[in-house]
């Protein structure tokens, strides 16, 4: 369970460095910047790793009544 908790954080982690937004390239104006594309991905994650764990919990809770 932990290897793949680890895995999933690394994987989540390399995603959100690989997605950051990087400067366009132009040769005729080299002071022009590109266009962020993040636009809260970071948010997003967190709020799906937050309701992963809320299901997490309550299958465990569940399990755990049936006994």
């Amino acid at each position: 369970m932990a290897k793949k908790l680890l895995l999933s954080a690394l994987f989540a982690l390399a995603i959100t460095i690989v997605a950051s937004a990087q400067p366009s390239f132009d040769p005729l104006n080299p002071n022009a910047e590109g266009i962020p594309v993040d636009g809260g991905i970071g948010f997003l994650l967190a709020g799906g790793a937050a309701y992963g764990l809320k299901k997490l919990k309550a299958k465990k809770a569940l399990a755990k009544a049936a006994e």
